[in-house]
């Protein structure tokens, strides 16, 4: 070998171990504002969602517009570009649409659920949805707590409506938040489902039971096998009750239970409820902390 040829060998060779002992983890060090893709959606959302759902909304209403408002950007400027409501969450639908007045609707994802008692045109509903939160489109619309093994069929109609919504891009995605052991049981295989909503945490507090009933024990084991099936098929799975809709009053349970979900691997977003900036900023920490140990 000339000397030419060789000193150009050894200086790939010395490129290429300089190049192996970058620690790996600069390259796939992951964060709670990191957007993630849910399943086959087609829809990404920031890791970590905004819920306004905590005990019906009351925690977040009880703040008044004004204080709302604050949270709400304080999530926005902090990364959270992901934000959930319901029409069950009295009145949030309205203050989270003035929330979010003026900031560009492209840097953000919107979902929302829809109550299964309305009694109205399914598509008077949703277009009065679209009005209320100041959008033209939803990234997500679910079927809102549905809690019989049944639910497919019973709600067939409906899921039809939202496939025509989802046809016309009036929503991106559709799918379901589950409420009870005896619906989780029939999450996996329901391929209408583009993302699902389901309750998880360390130690089944107001987790999934048989009575679907959300103030008794739930378990915290079951689950996580539906959950994984629901994941392998290409759902997106949304995590909720992640601080046991605030009855992980310490912060050891907080750190648990974010530790518990991260580690599962199967959970591709978790929405919490927030009523303060020193929360947010609380699970941001504590999300990235887990994501890279």
């Amino acid at each position: 070998m000339s000397a030419c040829p060789r000193r150009q060998f050894l200086k790939t060779l010395a490129t290429s171990v300089a190049a192996s002992a970058v620690p790996s983890f600069a390259k796939t060090k992951r964060a709670a504002t990191d957007w993630v893709e849910l399943g086959n959606s087609g829809v990404k959302v920031t890791r970590l969602a905004f819920g306004t759902g905590t005990f019906g909304g009351r925690v977040q209403r009880e703040l008044g517009q004004d204080d709302f408002n604050r949270l709400v950007r304080h999530a926005y400027d902090s990364g959270i570009r992901f934000f959930e409501t319901a029409q069950n969450y009295g009145g949030m639908h309205e203050m989270l649409g003035i929330a979010l007045k003026g900031i560009p609707r492209d840097s953000y994802r919107l979902m929302t659920k829809y109550r299964l008692r309305n009694t109205e045109n399914p598509r008077d509903v949703i277009d009065q949805f679209r009005r209320t939160l100041n959008t033209e489109y939803f990234d997500i619309l679910l079927l809102h707590c549905v809690r019989t093994g049944d639910w497919a069929s019973q709600f067939e109609k409906l899921r039809d409506e939202f496939s025509e919504a989802k046809h016309k891009k009036i929503i991106l995605a559709h799918g379901a938040s589950c409420h009870g052991l005896q619906p989780l049981r029939t999450f996996p295989g329901q391929k209408w489902l583009d993302v699902a909503l389901m309750r998880v945490n360390h130690d089944g507090t107001r987790m999934d039971n048989l009575q679907g009933k959300d103030a008794e024990p739930g378990d915290a084991v079951e689950p996580i096998k539906h959950i994984a099936a629901v994941h392998k098929q290409k759902t997106g799975v949304i995590g909720m009750k992640l601080m046991g809709e605030g009855a992980f009053t310490t912060p050891e349970q907080r750190d648990a239970s974010l530790r518990h979900v991260i580690k599962l691997g199967t959970v591709d977003s978790m929405t919490i409820g927030y009523k303060s900036p020193a929360e947010i900023d609380e699970a941001i920490e504590r999300i990235n902390r887990h994501l890279n140990s």
